[in-house]
């Protein structure tokens, strides 16, 4: 068991926070805490035992990670439908990886809980007026209006009503038939399905149909091998509002650790990493997996440090390395620290989130992402982990399974001119469900060429 001396679940309170709103009614956050403390956690220690057993086997080059989802959840938007196409998406994504490297993909949702995020600046000015900057639904409203923008402790319980619902559909979607092999051909979205990459999946479905009559014709049961009806989706967030997620951690008497109970996995960000700062304290005491965001500034030495502290037994599955360099800096930037944690033995699982590296603005302002350096960036992970003999684990994204246009080019060629269309994004960019799953194609070319060279 993973010493960790004198935490506690409130012992992060005593270090430097970053990016936590500014609340004006104290005694309104502490009863929002104090009634999220009497609620059940969102998340079991078995499941949270689990995804660390499959995490172990990414990190030893025996499984590959995806992790994807929403940039920023809204209330607004959670609903069946959202989260349907997010989860089938993921789910066909899976399956085309799968298909190709012949390795299990343990499937993660950014999805759940991603209520807050992080902001550059305090505030944000329109038209000569200043407001707190929108910090995410769990925080304040987005839109540009004064009671809007003003911190709501009482959004912490509709995040948590939120997350309730949503995780509800998802274990239904998970392991009540809807995740069969069977239905592999009903899986596509309507406006994917004529798409070059939806005709490739239908292929790929066909293939997968033949197999398993060809199973089934050999005697094999499937009525009887649970694999083929449902799977295994695990939930995480960026841990960045710590009052929340104190509120949710509970002990397990069991086995006598503390578990963050609004996630699977939780990650750090590239604005809260600082070792002694109240995010990297909450998170070395609870027993989850870990993720840490690694921009082109990160530090060999800083990252073995921070291992030290979130994993200072070195227990595989523990922690998930999450590289966001930029497609023009991932060849010269990851190589080092690829080489420094392999000669000090460590062994996290390295996934790549080549997202937030690449993000632009469009010549109409729109924030947007290219897929060609998405592309570009995901390429030059596999090779500077080909070039240093380790291994590329797994993909971070954020996409959705609906017909948005945030993200430029992929097969669909979106410009400039077409991000207006569809724009809904909260925050950030996303992927659609057409160009997550083209993206998944070009995955499965890489790790089949990969398995080719083992």
């Amino acid at each position: 068991m993973q010493d960790i001396g004198n935490w506690t679940p409130s012992s992060w309170r005593a270090r430097p926070a970053l990016q936590l709103p500014a609340y004006a009614d104290e005694g309104a956050l502490r009863a929002a805490e104090q009634r999220l403390a009497t609620l059940p956690a969102l998340i079991f220690p078995g499941e949270i035992a689990q995804l660390r057993t499959r995490l172990a086997a990414v990190a030893r080059g025996e499984a590959f990670l995806l992790q994807g989802g929403d940039c920023a959840e809204s209330f607004d938007e959670v609903g069946q439908d959202a989260v349907e196409s997010t989860f089938r998406v993921i789910l066909q994504m899976a399956v085309v990886l799968t298909y190709a490297a012949a390795c299990p993909v343990v499937k993660l949702g950014r999805i759940a809980g991603q209520f807050a995020k992080p902001r550059s600046s305090e505030t944000e000015t329109v038209d000569g007026s200043t407001l707190p900057s929108y910090r995410g639904d769990i925080v304040n409203g987005s839109a540009f209006e004064a009671a809007a923008r003003a911190p709501d402790p009482a959004r912490l319980l509709t995040a948590y009503a939120h997350s309730t619902t949503t995780l509800n559909q998802l274990r239904a979607l998970a392991q009540g038939g809807f995740a069969d092999l069977h239905e592999v051909h009903r899986w596509t979205a309507d406006f994917v399905r004529t798409s070059p990459q939806g005709e490739r999946f239908a292929e790929l479905a066909d293939r997968i149909t033949e197999s398993l009559a060809f199973m089934e014709a050999c005697g094999f049961d499937a009525a009887r091998t649970p694999q083929l009806h449902a799977v295994e989706f695990y939930t995480s967030h960026e841990a960045l509002h710590l009052h929340y997620e104190q509120a949710l951690t509970r002990h397990d008497a069991r086995s006598g650790r503390w578990y963050g109970g609004s996630a699977h996995m939780l990650w750090l960000g590239e604005r809260t990493r600082q070792l002694d700062g109240a995010h990297i304290e909450y998170l070395r005491g609870i027993d989850n997996p870990v993720g840490v965001k690694l921009g082109p500034a990160a530090a060999a030495d800083d990252v073995l440090r921070l291992l030290d502290r979130l994993d200072p037994d070195q227990t595989p599955g523990r922690t998930v390395l999450i590289s966001r360099m930029g497609s023009d800096k991932v060849a010269e930037r990851l190589p080092p620290l690829l080489r420094a944690m392999r000669r000090a033995g460590r062994t996290p699982v390295w996934c790549c989130d080549p997202m937030h590296g690449n993000t632009v603005t469009a010549s109409n302002g729109y924030k947007t992402r290219d897929f060609g350096r998405i592309l570009t960036e995901m390429r030059g992970f596999f090779a500077a982990h080909a070039q240093e003999g380790t291994y590329a684990g797994g993909l971070h994204f954020e996409m959705t399974g609906q017909d948005v246009t945030e993200c430029r080019g992929g097969a669909q060629a979106l410009t400039d001119a077409g991000l207006g269309d569809r724009y809904r994004t909260a925050c950030d960019p996303r992927l659609n469900g057409s160009q997550s799953l083209e993206l998944a194609f070009q995955i499965a070319d890489v790790l089949k060429a990969a398995r080719a060279r083992r």
